[in-house]
């Protein structure tokens, strides 16, 4: 069951909490569902879903294909599209150069409560094959490379209850050389390396590649994406 409870702290509307729900379900599926599927996921009764995915369908946040099932809207992009604007501006060159310059799908994560957050991503244009990594993917921040670099940016106080000392020791190593690594750690034979982006008067970011294999070392393309990551900070004003 998918629990559609409020954070903590957070002001309880369970019907907010569901229609966004219901938009981070469409986002995960990466394919249509029936409105079936959808009250299934949020354990809720069809009637709720439906009449949930009516008003969602009428701001232009879902959609729904020829045979009827529900996608995410056209409207989400030019949503997407106004977060951190002109963070995103200078980023998605920086971005789309990497990605075709390693052949590797890069992307600008940022922190958001206890979670790493995909905010833009580039897939490489004439790859074979290149992993997908689309805006709004989010994992826990203490998992993987652009988590961890997230992690490196932020004080021990600041950091989810019960990060194990293994982890910080991790970190505190990584973030002596610059950069970040991991395998596995978010989706199986996936690899990824990050370096954080540290930017004045926001919160804390990172740059990433997901891949599952290259000739190109970890160092190799740490140094790149370090080189994208200045330009940034200078474009931004630091």
């Amino acid at each position: 069951m998918i629990d559609v409870k409020p954070r903590e702290g957070a002001p309880a509307s369970q019907t907010l909490s569901r229609g966004i729900r219901i938009l981070e379900v469409l986002a995960d599926a990466r394919e249509p569902l029936s409105i079936d599927e959808v009250a299934s996921r949020l354990a809720v009764h069809r009637s709720v879903a439906y009449r949930l995915l009516r008003t969602l369908e009428d701001h232009g946040l879902v959609a729904r294909d020829s045979a009827g099932r529900v996608l995410l809207g056209s409207r989400l992009a030019a949503l997407a599209a106004g977060v951190a604007h002109d963070l995103q501006a200078e980023a998605l060159p920086e971005l789309t150069a990497i990605a075709n310059e390693l052949g590797m799908t890069c992307f600008l994560a940022v922190l958001d409560h206890d979670e790493c957050v995909t905010l833009a991503s580039i897939e490489p244009r004439h790859a074979v094959a290149s992993v997908a990594q689309r805006p709004g993917t989010r994992h826990p921040v203490t998992r993987g490379a652009p988590g961890k670099a997230i992690l490196s940016l932020l004080p021990h106080g600041s950091w989810p209850a019960d990060v194990p000392a293994s982890l910080k020791e991790e970190v505190t190593d990584a973030a002596a050389r610059g950069w970040f690594d991991s395998h596995d750690e978010v989706i199986p034979t996936l690899r990824a390396v990050a370096v954080p982006l540290s930017l004045r008067g926001r919160g804390p970011a990172a740059i990433a590649v997901v891949y599952l294999a290259s000739h190109h070392d970890d160092a190799e393309i740490a140094a790149r994406l370090g080189r994208s990551a200045a330009a940034i900070r200078e474009a931004l004003g630091g």
